[in-house]
């Protein structure tokens, strides 16, 4: 324990000598910096452009680092994006003998104090026109100025929707002097491309690139060349987000379209689920277009929106016409001879469609269907034996008035027995053409729901045959759609 305390009471002299001759040479450092700073500002102006021959070019390099975009805003056309800023050039009047302050290379002083490019953005599309943020510049000795300043700048970028929500944009920055020429102030790009290595990455978009290429453009007003860099923003829009809330919902939607024609006719919502289809679509096209500007270029989406909805309400109309075959019954007319050769014999069987209330063919049905027929066969059998019986029951009416009047005549029967035999007959007669009467309605009868029959089959045929076409649209305007995707 006493060595450790001698050897600390030892060591810490030493340091503290060595602190404060750091401090010694902080302090001289920080000496040397204000009288440098007080003789090269002591006749220094930032106003004029500094040059020590106004004929010689000066020289501007700038580089931007691409930080984050904040905002890609369609409708307006506008990106916002967070941006650093690095400008360097040479002041004639800034430089020093670093060996007469001891060895100062350099010093970082307030960016108002010094002579300052007016590098600004060209497409800038923000109301607010305030300057750049004053950061301190750091000047070196030979005359060097580095100023980098952050900027969250809002520029016009013409936005194509064509294909959205799979587009790729191009935002372009365009930096120059505002009123310096390119025989006054020359811009020189650090890089052939903007700085991405910091960039943060965003939930929207792909970055895919930002080359950089400078222009010299003379403009209408003045006849000097003045230059400008441009960085071309290369955007990727991800598309998971519009796939999953407006792309894919729509999908499922329009699919729900062709079941309406599977419904029952008698259920009386075909057209219902037609209309509310119509309308979710309605809703979902009007949060695209509250996303879009209001151009020419209808997006990708949009076609396909008005394209289901174009295709349900020529579904809903095509449902209305055959609810109407549907309920055709005893006053319309008798389904024609090409409608039931192309559509109750051909159309039929390659849809499946088999007769009203049915929807497979079994054995039990058919063992069904077969004793139908025998009792109707039976019925017929026994409609002939009583016409039969009644017409030999007319004839024994005749054979019985012509043996009474031979009776009659030879044998003189009394009156009473001819009336009952001829109220016999006449019982028999009317009997006969009630029976008549009522086969003949029912068969009419039968007649008329066989027809209301075949125009159900009819309609049922042609809901399966537009059920089966609007699936195979739904199909292949979706991978359409998605096939088009660049």
């Amino acid at each position: 324990m006493k060595r450790n305390s001698l050897s600390s009471f030892y060591v810490s002299p030493w340091l503290l000598f060595a602190a404060a001759i750091l401090q010694a040479v902080e302090s001289a450092k920080g000496k040397y910096a204000h009288m440098l700073f007080n003789e090269l500002f002591e006749d220094y102006s930032n106003a004029l452009r500094p040059v020590e021959d106004t004929d010689k070019v000066l020289n501007v390099t700038l580089q931007i680092t691409l930080s984050q975009i904040k905002d890609m805003d369609e409708r307006n056309q506008i990106l916002s994006a967070y941006l650093w800023i690095r400008q360097s050039w040479y002041d004639a009047y800034l430089k020093w003998d670093k060996d007469k302050y001891d060895g100062l290379d350099s010093i970082r002083i307030p960016s108002d104090l010094v002579w300052r490019p007016d590098i600004v953005l060209y497409n800038k599309a923000d109301d607010d026109f305030s300057e750049p943020v004053n950061t301190n510049v750091v000047l070196r000795y030979d005359g060097k100025i580095t100023w980098d300043a952050p900027a969250i700048t809002k520029s016009s970028c013409v936005v194509d929707v064509s294909y959205f929500p799979f587009d790729s944009q191009q935002c372009n920055l365009t930096f120059g002097s505002w009123t310096y020429n390119g025989n006054q102030v020359d811009i020189i790009n650090s890089l052939d491309s903007g700085d991405l290595s910091d960039f943060i990455e965003d939930v929207e978009w792909e970055i895919h690139g930002m080359p950089a290429v400078k222009n010299v453009i003379t403009y209408g007003c003045c006849s000097e060349p003045y230059p400008d860099v441009t960085f071309t923003l290369i955007l990727k829009r991800k598309s998971s987000f519009y796939i999953f809330n407006l792309l894919l919902p729509c999908i499922l939607i329009s699919f729900l379209a062709p079941l309406g024609f599977y419904l029952p006719a008698d259920s009386g919502e075909k057209v219902s689920l037609g209309v509310t289809v119509l309308l979710a679509l309605t809703v979902f096209q009007l949060m695209v277009a509250e996303i879009m500007p209001p151009s020419e270029n209808v997006p990708l989406i949009g076609k396909y929106y008005i394209a289901t909805m174009t295709m349900i309400t020529a579904s809903t109309a095509l449902t209305i016409i055959i609810m109407n075959l549907h309920h055709c019954g005893s006053e319309a007319k008798p389904v024609p001879q090409w409608a039931k050769v192309v559509i109750l014999e051909y159309m039929s069987k390659i849809f499946f469609v088999y007769d009203v209330g049915e929807n497979c063919t079994s054995p039990k049905r058919e063992k069904e269907e077969e004793r139908k027929l025998e009792g109707d066969n039976g019925c017929q059998r026994r409609h002939k034996e009583v016409r039969s019986h009644l017409s030999n029951s007319k004839d024994d009416c005749d054979l019985k008035e012509k043996l009474n009047g031979n009776l009659n005549k030879s044998y003189r029967v009394n009156g009473e027995n001819v009336r009952e035999t001829v109220n016999c007959c006449s019982c028999y007669k009317m009997l006969i053409k009630n029976i008549e009467y009522i086969a003949n309605c029912v068969r009419d009868h039968k007649a008329n729901r066989a027809k209301g029959i075949e125009w159900k089959k009819v309609a049922k045929v042609m809901d399966r045959f537009f059920m089966w076409i609007f699936f195979i649209m739904v199909f292949f305007m979706s991978v359409l759609v998605i096939g088009k995707a660049p």
